[in-house]
């Protein structure tokens, strides 16, 4: 895992500016296939008509790496257009610039840029050529290079970002180049881009039949033979199969190539091992090898049917999903490696086996870590097709572009394991026309073109009318999802017997019954909670408020500050609430017992909730102002009983049984000092957990996710940050205003604290704490050493960490 994300990250030393490198790559054989061209670009925040051309003076734009989000690095303002589905952050128009020397002995390759993300409506020059405008901000795409370039010379290319035409999102998109980008060299003849296209069409545990189709290409003037040649290999290099094929291309012609590989004894790929193979694949001519890929792929089997549910390898599996947008945090949109495979180890960690990408593809570095890692996923596409949600979103550009799209989301999407599902929508506008159905139609078949291996769906939610009238449009999918309207299952199940159902997004205060209606009926696949992360944008969603304040839900006001939504499992630093750990117990076996207090609320005012919000529920025992009054303490128990005990005081014992949704509510009257839940089984106590309450913030404790990262300038290190009392007990009222100082061959790539409500910039050297807590993102350099965060506050000792970074 570490050495393909190294590998990744650090191929910009490919050197495609150094011509030392370049020239003795006489060979496609020993010129890098995919080259990372993520370093030393040019970005104007504005717009001016020039900028495209050649030879335009850049030299005072700002030098900056990829993966970057310019609205992250802005300050939030109720007058911003983006508004509250946008988080309230700045967007507009945004130009990238970025020279490179091109070999003369590049001039009989084909030569291709490729973009994995840009947010959105990006126009790409070449030399002052427009290659072409892409609209859609979460498509990857890619252009042909080679008849624009001058070889043997320095090239230009400039791009364009206009994120200024609001609003185009419900959420929070980023604005500019947030993911990768590659540089593509291949010989004339090859394997297509996204050309590889591997299932796994008979599976067992003795042997697995592979079908890998090729599309090799020739792009020359002549008929051309060759010999396609695949090796598929599993851990350590190992191989398990191979397959040759003689072919006979026409000029300019195409070939599909189809191998079949029996694979004796697999590994299948599962949730908890998450076996991958590989398949090397060589194109030779004249017995020299001209072109090569690798792709990852798992093999496994999925079954879905309303009798036994969704079987994977054979196995009976529930889905207990969540959604997710795609920011990553106090990063914003930007898609750095180590963010994406950070928010799977979090999912995971939390108990999610599924996610579902809404509304949109996701990075692919996001997609490889649910590879390796083990986590379902359900591939979405779009937020709407003809009938927009915004002025300017996708609507404007369905007609014309979702056969473009769709081909991008599966075609790069195909060989991931992780991948069970396709959705191709989310709470259609038109639902209820006989159109919707038209269209959903058009789009199942076209995709089934492409891949007939997993079940389509999309998200459904009632319009008030009779629920009964989507009956044709869930018809033409192969899983129903709900969303929000899963108690009407059984009569659903009555009336069409042979509908697979999936909730593809619930309210986090219906955990229980969904999950209840999921282990009940088969045909009930799962659930997908909105959300399992909180996320920026769509302000307000999760709130509570206190009375007097503004009611309603977010689409009803403007709430600035806020700028988020709070209705994750966990915050925006990682951190699980408590709602994380009780939906985790109702799935799974690993937690049995965990202990958090209701918020009180402070009289006069009472605490007022929303439609995706949980009662404001925390890990203390620290509450100065309600000493003698009675606090709601809420214990998540798979044991049969659970007791309560305060400063070793027994206060009560409660059953906590499935009739009582495993959920024990003790009222206590507050005195600080231990508060300990004790899991009771056949009488005994067998297992505890404790709140203590805390004194004054005294010292800050840091904690890194990981202390090596690599020297690749990209590698991040999560810092965690804690106040707590003398004896290291977390204070969690602290509120401090915390400063961050860094040293050695690393920067700040962002701070948070999770409080959607402070406005405080992501891009900063300070923060305030939030309920004790605080995060500070580091980004390493290209060079080596060891990188020193010290963090400091009034009164409080300060602290610091060692972070080093290696080749």
């Amino acid at each position: 895992m570490i050495t393909k994300r190294k590998m990744r990250t650090r191929s910009i030393i490919f050197l495609l500016l150094a011509g030392t490198f370049l020239g003795l790559a006489q060979d496609q054989f020993n010129i890098e296939r995919k080259q990372l061209f993520d370093n030393d670009w040019k970005f104007l925040l504005g717009d001016t008509s020039e900028a495209g051309s050649k030879d335009f003076n850049d030299e005072n734009w700002r030098s900056l790496d990829l993966p970057h989000d310019w609205s992250i690095e802005g300050q939030t303002h109720p007058k911003n257009p983006t508004g509250n589905g946008g988080g309230y952050f700045p967007a507009g128009i945004g130009w990238y610039r970025k020279t490179f020397n091109v070999p003369s002995e590049w001039k009989d390759k084909k030569v291709s840029i490729y973009f994995e993300g840009v947010y959105m409506d990006s126009e790409v020059f070449v030399n002052g050529k427009s290659l072409g405008v892409y609209p859609y901000g979460y498509s990857s795409f890619r252009y042909d290079l080679s008849p624009y370039l001058d070889f043997g010379e320095e090239n230009a290319i400039a791009v364009r970002v206009d994120n200024s035409q609001q609003f185009n999102s419900r959420w929070y998109s980023g604005s500019g180049i947030y993911r990768h980008v590659w540089m593509g060299v291949t010989d004339p003849i090859h394997i297509d881009h996204w050309g590889v296209d591997i299932t796994t069409p008979k599976v067992s545990s003795k042997k697995a039949t592979v079908q890998i189709k090729t599309v090799v290409k020739n792009e020359t003037d002549q008929s051309q033979n060759i010999i396609l040649k695949t090796q598929l290999a599993g851990t350590g290099s190992k191989k398990v199969g191979k397959h040759q094929t003689n072919i006979t291309l026409q000029p300019h012609g195409s070939k599909e190539v189809v191998q079949i590989i029996n694979v004796p004894d697999p590994t299948l790929w599962t949730l908890d091992t998450p076996y991958l193979y590989t398949a090397q694949q060589h194109i030779l001519k004249n017995d020299k090898v001209i072109d090569q890929a690798k792709t990852n792929f798992g093999i496994r089997s999925i079954e879905f049917s309303a009798e036994k549910g969704f079987l994977l390898n054979g196995n009976a599996v529930k889905i207990n999903g969540g959604c997710v947008h795609h920011d990553n945090g106090c990063l914003g949109a930007a898609a750095f490696d180590r963010a994406e495979e950070r928010k799977v180890e979090l999912l995971k960690a939390a108990g999610f086996n599924a996610v579902r990408t809404s509304h949109n593809p996701p990075s692919e570095a996001f997609l490889d870590a649910c590879d390796r890692l083990g986590l379902l996923v359900m591939d979405e596409s779009f937020d709407c097709w003809k009938v927009g949600k915004n002025k300017n979103d996708y609507a404007r550009y369905f007609d014309q572009w979702w056969q473009r799209d769709i081909d991008a989301m599966v075609l790069r999407d195909r060989n991931h394991p992780s991948i069970v599902m396709w959705s191709i929508g989310n709470e259609i506008p038109e639902r209820g026309d006989a159109d919707a159905v038209k269209t959903a139609q058009m789009l199942s078949d076209y995709l089934k073109g492409i891949d007939d291996t997993r079940p389509i769906t999309s998200a459904i939610v009632d319009n008030g009318k009779d629920w009964s009238i989507f009956d044709p449009l869930m018809a033409v999918h192969d899983v129903a999802g709900y969303n929000y309207h899963l108690e009407s299952a059984p009569d659903d199940h009555k009336r069409v017997p042979s509908r697979i159902i999936v909730q593809t997004e619930s309210y986090p205060k219906d955990a229980f019954a969904n999950w209840k209606l999921v282990q009940e009926n088969n045909y009930v696949i799962g659930d997908f909670v909105w959300t399992a992360m909180d996320y920026l944008g769509e302000s307000g969603i999760g709130r509570w408020y206190y009375s007097g304040e503004v009611p309603g839900e977010h689409w009803e006001h403007d709430f600035f500050p806020w700028h988020g939504a709070y209705c994750g499992d966990m915050d925006l630093t990682g951190w699980r609430k408590p709602i994380s750990h009780y939906r985790s117990m109702l799935y799974n076996g690993n937690e049995k017992l965990y202990i958090a207090v209701r918020e009180p609320e402070p009289e006069p005012f009472e605490i007022k909730g929303t439609w995706w919000s949980v009662w404001p529920t925390w890990e203390s025992w620290t509450w100065p102002g309600f000493e003698g009054k009675d606090v709601q303490v809420e214990v998540y128990s798979k044991y049969p009983k659970v007791r309560l005990y305060l400063n070793n005081k027994l206060i009560g014992e409660k059953a906590t049984t499935e009739e009582q949704e495993y959920k024990a509510t003790f009222t206590v009257p507050y005195s600080p000092g231990e508060l300990k839940a004790v899991g009771v089984d056949d009488g005994k106590e067998v297992e505890s957990t404790m709140l203590q309450t805390s004194g004054e913030a005294a010292k800050i404790k840091l904690t890194a996710d990981r202390k090596e990262i690599w020297a690749n300038g990209q590698d991040l290190s999560y810092i965690t940050i804690e106040l707590t009392d003398e004896n290291g007990v977390l204070q969690p009222n602290a509120a401090n205003r915390l400063h961050f100082k860094i040293d050695g061959p690393g920067v700040i790539a962002g701070v948070d604290n999770a409080d959607l409500k402070d406005p405080e910039p992501y891009k900063a050297n300070s923060r305030k704490a939030w309920k004790g807590r605080a995060l500070v993102v580091i980004k390493s350099t290209q060079d080596t050493g060891n990188i020193k965060l010290t963090v400091t506050s009034p009164e409080l000792e300060r602290a610091a960490i060692n972070i080093k970074t290696t080749n």
